[in-house]
C-alpha cells in the first residue's frame, strides 16, 4: 500500500512539474492590461524581456527593461516589485508619499532603488544598502537586515 501511495505522489509531482514552466517573450501583449499600462506610463525604457512564470495556481510576470530595471507583476497585472540598476531611482508613482517623506527626512539624498509590495506592506531598499519595512499605510515599522 505504501508503494502505491508513493508512486501516486511521485506521478503527481512529475505532472505538476511538467506543467509549471517559464515562458519568455518580448511582446508586451502577453502582459495583463494593467501591467501594460504601468510599463508604458511609468518607464521611458523599452521592454527587453518578459518572463512568464506559470505555476499550478497563478502566473507571475517579470519584465526586464532596456535600462536594466526589473518590474514584477502578479496575474492581475498589479506590480509587486520594482528594482532599479545603479544610478536609477524607483519612479515616484510606485512609492507612497509617506515613504518618500520618511526617506527624505531620515536618509537625506539617498535614492530608493527597490520597492516590494505585498499584503503586509512595503519593503524599500535604499542605494546605501539599507532596507526598511513599512505597513500598508506607509508608516515605518523597522529596519530589515
Amino acid at each position: 500500500m505504501k508503494k502505491l501511495i508513493l508512486s501516486f505522489v511521485a506521478i503527481l509531482v512529475m505532472t505538476i512539474s511538467a506543467q509549471a514552466r517559464d515562458v519568455y517573450s518580448r511582446d508586451a501583449s502577453v502582459l495583463p492590461k494593467a501591467a501594460q499600462t504601468t510599463v508604458k506610463k511609468s518607464f521611458k525604457a523599452g521592454i527587453s524581456l518578459i518572463k512568464i512564470d506559470k505555476d499550478l495556481f497563478d502566473t507571475d510576470y517579470e519584465v526586464v527593461l532596456t535600462d536594466g530595471t526589473e518590474v514584477k507583476f502578479d496575474d492581475k497585472g498589479n506590480w509587486t516589485d520594482v528594482e532599479c540598476p545603479a544610478g536609477k531611482s524607483v519612479p515616484d508613482a510606485f512609492v507612497p508619499a509617506s515613504i518618500r517623506q520618511w526617506v527624505k527626512a531620515n536618509h537625506k539624498g539617498t535614492r530608493i532603488v527597490g520597492i516590494e509590495k505585498d499584503r503586509k506592506g512595503y519593503e524599500v531598499q535604499l542605494e546605501n544598502g539599507i532596507e526598511a519595512k513599512f505597513n500598508t499605510q506607509g508608516a515605518f515599522k523597522r529596519y530589515d537586515d
